[in-house]
C-alpha cells in the first residue's frame, strides 16, 4: 500500500504546484551542496600551493587542479549523507504546500487544513534537523564498526528519523501536535517502513533531489490512508 502512495504522488509529479515545489527544492538542495563545495575548494586553494619542485619531475603545478576535481566527486559521495538533512530542511519550507496540492487534487472533501504559522513550522524543522545532525554524527563511528551492513544502519536510522519528521508534520496540519504524536505512535510500523523507503532513495545522487517532493507527497498519502 505504500507502495501504492508513492505511485500517486509520482502521477502528480508534473502539476503546476508541484513543480514550483520542486524547483525550490532543487535550488536549495543544489545551493546547500554548492556553498559546502566552494567551501571545500577554498579549502584546498588555501592549504595546498599552486606550484612546488619535485627533484627530477621540477615543477609541479597540476596539484591543485586535480584535488579540487577530486573534490567534485567527494562532493557527489558527500551528497548521500548531505541529502538527509537538506530533506530535513524542506519540510519547514515546503510540506505544507506540497500536502496542500496533493490534498487539493485527492482529497477536496476535507477543505483547506488551518495553516501551520511558518515560524512554528521552521522551528520544529530546526528541531528535526539538530537531532538528524546529531544522531548520524553518533553513527558514523558505528559504520567503522558494522562494515558491508553500514548502509543498512543508515538507512534504518534515518528512515526512523525521516518517517517520524515527515509524517508528524504531515499529520500536525489536520490533527493538532498532540493529535500527531499520537497518530505517529498508532501508527509506528508502516511510518518507519515508509522513511525507511524514502531514506534509500536519498543515497543515490541526482535522483535524491527529487526526493523531499515526493516524499512529502507519499506521506500526505500514507497519513490520510492510515487515519481513513
Amino acid at each position: 500500500m505504500i507502495i501504492g502512495d508513492f505511485l500517486k504522488a509520482l502521477g502528480q509529479l508534473f502539476d503546476r504546484r508541484f513543480m514550483a515545489v520542486l524547483l525550490g527544492g532543487i535550488a536549495l538542495a543544489l545551493a546547500l551542496l554548492s556553498g559546502i563545495y566552494l567551501g571545500l575548494v577554498g579549502l584546498i586553494g588555501w592549504l595546498v600551493p599552486d606550484s612546488f619542485t619535485l627533484p627530477i619531475l621540477g615543477a609541479v603545478t597540476w596539484v591543485d587542479d586535480a584535488l579540487s576535481w577530486a573534490s567534485l566527486g567527494l562532493m557527489l559521495g558527500l551528497s548521500v549523507f548531505l541529502m538527509v538533512p537538506v530533506a530535513s530542511v524542506f519540510t519547514g519550507m515546503f510540506l505544507d504546500t506540497v500536502a496542500d496540492a496533493v490534498e487539493a487534487k485527492h482529497y477536496p472533501h476535507l477543505g483547506p487544513a488551518p495553516s501551520v504559522p511558518i515560524g512554528e513550522a521552521l522551528r520544529d524543522s530546526a528541531g528535526f534537523l539538530g537531532v538528524i545532525v546529531a544522531v548520524n554524527a553518533v553513527a558514523l563511528v558505528a559504520y567503522l564498526f558494522v562494515g558491508p551492513f553500514a548502509p543498512i544502519l543508515f538507512w534504518t536510522v534515518n528512515g526512523y528519523l525521516l518517517g517520524r519528521e515527515y509524517f508528524q508534520l504531515t499529520a500536525l496540519r489536520r490533527l493538532g501536535r498532540a493529535g500527531a504524536r499520537a497518530a505517529r505512535r498508532r501508527h509506528a510500523i508502516p511510518v518507519f517502513v515508509a522513511g525507511v523507503l524514502m531514506a534509500i532513495p536519498l543515497t543515490i545522487p541526482v535522483v535524491n533531489l527529487l526526493v523531499p517532493v515526493l516524499g512529502a507527497a507519499t506521506f500526505t498519502h500514507l497519513y490520510h490512508r492510515l487515519e481513513r
